[in-house]
């Protein structure tokens, strides 16, 4: 039977384990407005964000820390109606004038659409500031009707991006065949509304109907359970495997056998865009990883 000294160690080890991965999900602890003050609001103690998109503004918030590997979630509802020319976005970003345009991020993007078609989720990742990695897919319920969750997990092997606990897609560390892997540069958690009519429906042939406004795109429960970038010296520490670096345990590795069953079944109902496929648009030089195997 352990002694009570040892149960007490455990039990400090543990907490110290939470407290090192864990942030503090109120919305105005760990985030702060970083454009269109106007047009945010915290709600809900704190648990709830709005972002407002007019004709005179959009806007955004990021987090206060920057984190290197973990699960960063978020429950989003969407602008509802007419949103066609509207970008919601979440997404992890390193800081571009730290790392010029070198920078790493991880991207959802929901573009919207007119009334009763589907919005379009636009995923991308950036290592070392190339992107042009967008795979998209329709969802298989209504986005606008209540919030539902968005999950980036990020660890040394993999990242993942899920929707409502089913992954929908998976970028593989291929870094010792040449391929660059976001893994050397903490990441900053941000939201925002903008217009993106520019681009974001149809290639911009529908624009904002600015009488429709304003656009409102809602979220709560921000959590972080990641490793806090300390600089230089969290790229060592937060990929090194122990307790306390949960996100480095072999379950995490790779997805399960049932979870590669829900990755095919949205893979194959609901893809409408995959990079690795677009021949034409890389004049038959598709990216390496393409031929590698991600899940």
């Amino acid at each position: 039977m352990p002694s009570l000294k040892a149960l007490l160690l455990a039990l400090f080890i543990i907490a110290v384990v939470v407290d090192q991965s864990f942030v503090e999900a109120n919305f105005p602890k760990s985030m702060y407005i970083n454009w269109g003050a106007h047009h945010s609001s915290f709600a809900g103690n704190g648990e709830d964000l709005q972002l407002v998109l007019d004709q005179t503004s959009g806007s955004a918030v990021k987090s206060k820390r920057s984190f290197l590997f973990g699960s960063i979630e978020m429950l989003i509802k969407l602008v509802p109606g007419n949103s066609a020319g509207t970008v919601t976005a979440y997404y992890v970003s390193a800081t571009v004038t730290s790392t010029g345009d070198k920078h790493d991020e991880i991207d959802f993007e929901f573009l919207g659409n007119v009334s009763g078609q589907p919005y379009i989720v636009h995923t991308n990742i950036y290592t070392q500031g190339n992107g042009s990695r967008e795979q998209q897919f329709y969802l298989w319920f209504d986005p606008t009707a209540n919030f539902h969750n968005y999950t980036i997990h990020w660890n040394p092997t993999e990242v993942v991006w899920y929707v409502d606990n089913l992954p929908i897609r998976v970028f593989r560390n291929y870094e010792k065949d040449g391929i660059a892997f976001p893994n050397k540069q903490g990441m900053r958690v941000h939201a925002s509304l903008w217009n993106a009519d520019n681009w974001a429906t149809r290639g911009g042939l529908v624009k904002i109907d600015w009488n429709s406004s304003p656009f409102i795109a809602r979220f709560r429960r921000f959590r972080a359970r990641a490793c806090k970038w300390d600089g230089p010296v969290s790229i060592n520490q937060c990929a090194t495997k122990s307790p306390a670096n949960w996100w480095t345990s072999p379950s995490f590795s790779q997805l399960s056998s049932s979870q590669m069953g829900q990755l095919n079944w949205v893979r194959q109902n609901f893809m409408i865009y995959d990079y690795c496929k677009d021949t034409k648009r890389f004049n038959g030089q598709i990216p390496p990883e393409c031929f590698k195997q991600q899940f």
